[in-house]
């Protein structure tokens, strides 16, 4: 039979392993919620805006981010990786820009939005934060096939209203301050702020090369003007995907804009 002390000590462990138990489902909960979040997205058929004379392109099945990246988990990421801080990173990976917002080389991104995306970011900073989580960076046709689609239909591109309200975007100032992310509005994948945000890295940026007649043979020139690439884009009318085009078209790996961050992809 237990006595009095010993009923005490029993009671005190139990309190005690609750409150432990309660504890690490806390952090348990706390790591899951931190985790990145990926949706299937199931591809299918696809009319691309690239010039394909006329032809439908097949997008694979794959799961992609539901967000972009932000400040707080690539602050995380060059924690664990320190030759991705801005003091340790090469020159061939980066140039002057890169985490220029940032408010020095090794600190978290206290002094703004720590959940905003992460922007001034090399093609290759991007690349390497993705392989991080097992993943990569998305394919041009699956950037695209995923940005096709509003809150009800997988392809909206020919809603007049729905590109007007994307075209928005592009007539507010460039040094505005890139804003948190919203959580609502996704589109019928389930995925956040394909437009209106920022500007994103594809895997393939370097293959988007638009010629004034997409028959020329031989070596592509970059992108000269919006206009002699409406001339062989297949969807002429979308502005903000020819937009698209022409910053991707432009830039080279090492390059980091302040608007352009970037969001992961894994194969099926």
């Amino acid at each position: 039979m237990k006595t009095p002390r010993l009923f005490a000590i029993s009671a005190l462990c139990t309190r005690v392993a609750r409150t432990l138990c309660c504890a690490l489902i806390m952090l348990a909960s706390l790591a899951v919620s931190a985790a990145p979040h990926y949706v299937r997205i199931p591809g299918g058929s696809f009319r691309t805006a690239l010039p394909t004379d006329g032809a439908s392109v097949i997008v694979a099945a794959f799961h992609l981010r539901t967000q972009p990246v932000s400040n707080r988990e690539f602050a995380a990421f060059i924690k664990r990786h320190a030759e991705w801080q801005r003091n340790a990173i090469p020159t061939l990976f980066a140039d002057e820009r890169y985490l220029s917002g940032w408010p020095s080389a090794n600190d978290d991104p206290v002094s703004f939005n720590p959940d905003a995306p992460v922007t001034s970011i090399s093609w290759f900073a991007a690349s390497a934060y993705c392989a991080s989580e097992n993943a990569r960076l998305p394919g041009w046709y699956e950037w695209e096939f995923v940005a096709a689609a509003d809150a009800k239909r997988a392809d909206a591109r020919s809603d007049p209203a729905w590109r007007e309200e994307i075209i928005s975007w592009y007539e507010k100032p460039a040094n505005m301050s890139v804003p948190a992310m919203s959580s609502r509005h996704p589109n019928v994948y389930g995925v956040h702020n394909m437009h209106r945000l920022i500007w994103e890295w594809v895997e393939d940026y370097n293959g988007l090369f638009v010629t004034v007649d997409s028959r020329n043979q031989g070596e592509q020139k970059l992108l000269e003007t919006c206009g002699a690439a409406a001339l062989s884009l297949g969807d002429r009318d979308n502005y903000a995907i020819l937009m698209r085009v022409a910053l991707l078209s432009s830039v080279s790996a090492r390059d980091n804009l302040e608007s352009m961050g970037f969001r992961c992809a894994r194969d099926h």
